[in-house]
């Protein structure tokens, strides 16, 4: 599977603390929920780039490797937004329920998120085209919509259900409290 980052970033042959440095330069372009792709080829900047991710807030889903390059991938987010926004769909689910459950459970992250690890089964569709593939869904099933926390979840269950959806369910906490089996795209 190919995964999509929304700007890439070539810090190969850069050594401590450089991928660093230009990553956090790198991501103050872009904009909340983008992915950036940090092709790397320091071995140090796997367990750096992760640990100054967290750091700072931004969510860093996984790498992959191709021979000696790395290919990183960190989300953009802004802890103090996402802390903030109000849950505001009536219909919830827990994690558990959703998976014990006959519908559904429809992953509305980024496709790298959905790639470094998911629930066996999930439908992967971003939030981000949600309103243009909404048509590949059936309205008279039920539908558990998933992110990682449950703010992306929730917004895209208030689209559904003003397109019409009426099984809808918001997977609460999502894939932050998520410890069940995981199935990845990538190796």
């Amino acid at each position: 599977m190919s995964i999509k980052a929304d700007v890439q970033l070539d810090a190969k042959g850069l050594a401590c603390p450089m991928p660093i440095v230009k990553t956090k330069k790198a991501m103050q372009g872009l904009e909340d929920g983008q992915v950036l792709e940090v092709i790397a080829t320091d071995k140090g900047s796997k367990a750096d780039l992760a640990a100054w991710s967290k750091t700072v807030g931004h969510q860093y889903i996984g790498t992959t490797e191709q021979g000696d390059v790395l290919y990183h991938y960190i989300r953009k987010c802004n802890p103090e937004a996402s802390e903030a926004m109000e849950k505001t769909f009536e219909k919830t689910a827990t994690n558990e329920e959703a998976i014990a459950a006959n519908g559904v459970i429809l992953d509305v992250r980024e496709a790298a998120e959905y790639a470094f690890g998911h629930i066996p089964g999930a439908k992967s569709m971003p939030i981000g085209e949600l309103s243009t593939r909404m048509n590949e869904l059936d309205k008279a099933q039920t539908i558990y919509v998933i992110c990682r926390t449950g703010t992306r979840s929730d917004m895209a269950a208030q689209q559904l259900a003003e397109a019409g959806f009426t099984n809808i369910y918001n997977v609460l906490p999502g894939m932050s409290g998520y410890a069940g089996e995981l199935q990845k795209e990538v190796n």
